[in-house]
């Protein structure tokens, strides 16, 4: 008998904490369990519960309460006290604790895996259905490579401390202004790190300054370093603003650059200009200083040319991984390679959130047709040119939200893969998908806490968790990759009970629903800048978005409103963009 199921969205069982606890108390304790993605739990001898990040469990540390809200209480990690059994000796990074970059090099990889899978069951099993709490769950499959397996980084300039040198590198854990120098760093190659040198030794002797985020003057911003695993090619791109017109300067780090000797060959140099005011590589126009502004990486047996700003896996091994496992799980839902078999038996397929057509690419041979949608237009015009790359001929790609498009698509899907963003999928795409009632679905999730809030509504809606695998495609950090396939199953109204509105569902991470603390957090993010809820109107106002007349007028017609300055325009504007608002 199937068991009466309520659903009752966003509302979640969580612990009271922190029921004593004072901001600026300084804690100690144990951390008892670690959850996605690095929030350790710290239990003190007075049975107060602190969440720590960057701990690990087992380890005894002291931490300082710096928020306490809604009884909740988080801690700024101090010090650790005494090492967990599992911990390495020395951490497999000298700029490990320092660098925000990686979460876990003090952990033996296989510990990684264990606490990632820990950390993913855990947020699945909470929502599973009751029935099927016996669900196939495959573990976490390793990467092929630990270090250095990374295809792209995008480092930042700045400095170690206030006023200090010209650094380039990482952000400081816990700092929005501080970079540290990452010379050492494991999970690049040989040759990201010689680029890395190379360029800040060269604008050091040449004395060149560094945007500064604040004051919005300076030259420097980022260091984007691209390579392919399997040709070996490598890119580099200088993205700076436009402060300094100096083409001697830029002919020299040309010329530095290609000067050295590489494991990989340097097939592209080039500057990219970005006036922006967010802290995001923002491509407002760029050069070839040498070379080509493009290179080609090859993922099961497939060709793909990729720019300085495509969206790519980036782990490439981890990514034949992870695409291998899914084509695993859609396994004898599609027909055979062969000609006659795709003819007779082929099927419509879409890839959902298809990027740059990765997984579209690699169906299409079995497929009558594959239809890729994706909302950024480069990725789509990408796609196109790969899959003329690689002569597939049955793939489509349509540029625009999933929530808006397949409303215009006239086939129907025989079945659908979802690939979204980190915020998983807009609970109105979400329906929309639903209702195709496709037999089968395959889920492919970068954030497992999104993933688990959109199974409850698919489950709740007929579809049944067949099988789970997580792909480990981030070495030494808190992210993993989760693999699910879904079947549809029956569902009995008199004794299936579902409480569904929108209403109830947190959709604050979703961009055509982002909330006034949203662009707030979004802003102090990106530019440091703290920006009020009356500014935020002002700019959507400006922009034809609608308010509620208590965010645009004044409470007495003679009272004088304070107008946005332009640098906190620019920077929710960037924002609103961002959140797909405008």
């Amino acid at each position: 008998m199937i068991a009466a199921l309520s659903y009752a969205i966003g509302k979640k069982n969580k612990e009271a904490v922190g029921g004593s606890m004072k901001k600026g108390q300084i804690v100690e304790g144990i951390i008892e369990q670690v959850d996605f993605p690095n929030k350790g739990v710290l239990r003190t001898e007075d049975g107060d519960r602190v969440i720590v990040k960057n701990s690990i469990p087992g380890q005894k540390v002291r931490a300082s309460v710096n928020k306490v809200r809604k009884g909740k209480c988080e801690g700024r990690l101090l010090e650790v006290l005494e090492k967990a059994p599992q911990e390495l000796e020395e951490p497999g990074c000298v700029h490990f604790g320092e660098c925000g970059g990686c979460t876990y090099q003090n952990l033996p990889y296989e510990e990684q895996l264990a606490l990632k899978e820990k950390q993913v069951k855990k947020l699945l099993d909470e929502v599973i259905v009751p029935e099927n709490k016996d669900y196939p769950f495959l573990g976490v499959k390793e990467s092929p490579s630990q270090n250095g397996y990374r295809n792209k980084m995008e480092f930042s300039f700045g400095d170690a401390w206030k006023d200090g040198p010209l650094a380039l590198g990482m952000h400081k854990r816990g700092s929005f202004y501080d970079i540290v120098d990452v010379p050492e760093c494991q999970i690049v190659d040989a040759d990201f790190r010689k680029v890395l040198s190379v360029t800040l030794a060269y604008f050091q002797k040449e004395s060149i300054s560094y945007y500064h985020k604040l004051r919005h003057t300076g030259y420097l911003r980022h260091l984007l370093v691209r390579k392919a695993v399997k040709t070996g090619e490598i890119l580099v791109d200088l993205v700076t603003t436009t402060e300094i017109e100096n083409e001697v300067l830029l002919d020299g780090w040309k010329d530095a650059l290609t000067a050295e000797t590489y494991e990989g060959t340097l097939t592209g140099v080039l500057h990219t200009r970005n006036d922006n005011v967010a802290d995001t590589i923002c491509n407002e126009g760029t050069d070839i200083l040498f070379g080509k502004d493009y290179f080609y990486e090859e993922l099961l047996g497939l060709r793909f040319k990729i720019t300085p700003f495509s969206f790519f896996q980036t782990n490439s091994l981890g990514a034949e991984v992870l695409y291998q496992t899914a084509r695993e799980f859609i396994g004898d839902a599609l027909p055979s390679g062969t000609d006659a078999d795709v003819a007779e038996h082929g099927k419509i397929v879409f890839d959902l959130y298809s990027g740059t057509g990765t997984i579209a690419q690699m169906l299409a041979p079995v497929a009558k047709k594959v239809i890729g949608v994706e909302i950024i237009p480069e990725a789509v015009e990408a796609a196109k040119e790969n899959a003329a790359l690689n002569d597939l001929h049955n793939c489509e790609f349509i540029a625009g939200d999933v929530l808006k498009v397949i409303d215009d698509i006239e086939e129907k899907p025989d079945y659908i893969v979802l690939d979204p963003p980190r915020d998983g999928i807009h609970p109105k795409a979400l329906e929309k998908i639903i209702r195709y009632g496709v037999p089968q679905m395959v889920y492919i999730s970068c954030k497992p806490t999104s993933l688990a809030r959109d199974l409850e509504v698919l489950q709740a809606r007929g579809y049944e968790v067949q099988k789970v695998c997580c792909v480990d495609m981030f070495p030494n950090t808190g992210h993993v990759e989760t693999v699910v396939l879904l079947s549809k199953g029956e569902i009995d109204s008199k004794k299936v009970r579902v409480e569904f509105s929108l209403e109830d569902m947190d959709m604050s991470g979703f961009q055509n629903d982002a909330t006034y603390s949203q662009i707030k957090e979004r802003v102090l993010q990106q530019t440091g800048l703290k920006v009020s809820s009356l500014y935020i109107a002002q700019i959507k106002q400006k922009h034809g978005i609608i308010e509620r007349e208590n965010y645009n007028k004044p409470k007495s017609e003679n009272t004088r409103q304070p107008k946005c300055p332009p640098e906190k325009e620019a920077a929710i504007t960037e924002a609103l963009k961002y959140f797909g608002m405008i």
